[in-house]
């Protein structure tokens, strides 16, 4: 039975109401030996708090985009290959161009909860060892006949951790958000890619990061996914059409490879993230100085040998990213661009309300980066 699907949401509020009932029927009605009915007395408590648990579990799951399934859940999924040493570029000397076009099959969402129009597909990464879902929502203009010759800007968007690949189009509701601007011309026409983040079992983050013998993460985001759409899509391969945004985690990948890969994308989102990858304990980049410091995007950019030609957009609550991209707006020189707004406290915290509200104003910004 699926984790997030309707049958065991159903399953947990039956149990439940069970739960509740039994003691209210049967309490008096114990029979037996003392000890036995204490016991099945406290065995009825307990299930009735397991059963509420678990219901309210499944609520905030779906709700926040947290865990796809129940290896993620329980720690049990590996979608790691293979982890080569790629070098400082990820790419290990290899161009999307020397590479043979893959050709995709897709399929619609299995999830209803995503909205119309957004396809998934199995991909196996060729360079960084990466197996995973990807999920691709395409813009009302694109099986427009009018634009069957046009190529489209691409937004890459990721979730915080623990995250689905699911989040941005279940708990944000971007494609239903944006769809109707785009039809009216407020926004850009994006094809919006949701690549699986979550790669490694035991609950680990990988910080959007390479890190050689364990896992390829940044490479399977910005060139194995990358090469994928630029295979089966209409997009340039040019980062003026590109950009990656995120929230939380994701909000911290998304202005970190902005930084990285100024060759590979022209904007970055970045909502309630944060710099020092200490934020996110149980993340790779976070266990020693050394990939503290070669992860955190205040630093890539602050020692930059060339500014890199990108724009950022990071906003946050005071001490929830708001502070954070203070601090890169300020080490931040031409051509590097940094917009950063302030959400009010008490406006809704950590949460994916707040990123929901924002999704709008991120897509009217990113339209003004991109060209395509």
């Amino acid at each position: 039975m699926s984790l997030t699907g309707t049958p065991f949401f159903l399953t947990t509020i039956v149990l439940t109401v069970v739960a509740l009932v039994l003691p209210l029927a049967l309490w008096s009605r114990v029979g037996g030996p003392r000890l036995f009915r204490h016991l099945t007395r406290f065995l009825m408590l307990i299930f009735a708090q397991a059963t509420a648990i678990a219901m309210v579990f499944v609520v905030v799951n779906n709700a926040n985009g947290l865990y796809d399934n129940w290896d993620d859940l329980l720690g049990t999924g590996d979608h790691v290959k293979a982890a080569a040493n790629l070098g400082k570029d990820g790419t290990g000397g290899k161009s999307i161009k020397d590479l043979p076009k893959v050709k995709q099959k897709f399929k619609p969402a299995s999830d209803p909860r995503m909205g119309e129009g957004v396809q998934q597909t199995e991909l196996k990464g060729q360079v960084s060892g990466v197996e995973g879902e990807v999920y691709v929502w395409l813009p009302p203009q694109y099986n427009d006949p009018k634009f069957q010759h046009k190529k489209f800007p691409v937004v890459e968007v990721l979730p915080g951790f623990p995250g689905s690949a699911k989040a941005w189009f279940g708990s944000l509701d971007v494609n239903t958000q944006v769809k109707p601007m785009m039809e009216r011309g407020e926004v850009a026409p994006f094809i919006i890619v949701a690549p699986r983040t979550n790669l490694l079992a035991n609950g680990v983050d990988t910080g959007c990061a390479n890190i050689p013998g364990t896992v390829n993460a940044d490479t399977w985001l910005t060139f194995d996914v990358r090469k994928m759409v630029i295979d089966n899509f209409r997009v340039t391969d040019k980062p003026d059409a590109w950009a990656v945004a995120g929230y939380s985690a994701g909000a911290h990948c998304a202005a970190k490879l902005a930084i990285a890969h100024p060759d590979r994308y022209r904007a970055g989102v970045s909502l309630s993230g944060y710099n020092d990858p200490i934020a996110e304990r149980v993340s790779l980049t976070s266990k020693s100085p050394q990939l503290r410091d070669e992860n955190n995007p205040l630093k890539m950019l602050a020692h930059a040998k060339t500014p890199p030609r990108i724009s950022l957009f990071i906003s946050g609550q005071e001490n929830d990213g708001y502070l954070a991209g203070m601090a890169i707006k300020k080490v931040s020189k031409p051509p590097t661009l940094v917009k950063v707004e302030k959400i009010p406290d008490g406006a809704g915290g950590h949460r994916t309300s707040v990123w929901k509200e924002q999704v709008p104003d991120v897509f009217r910004w990113l339209t003004q980066q991109v060209t395509y």
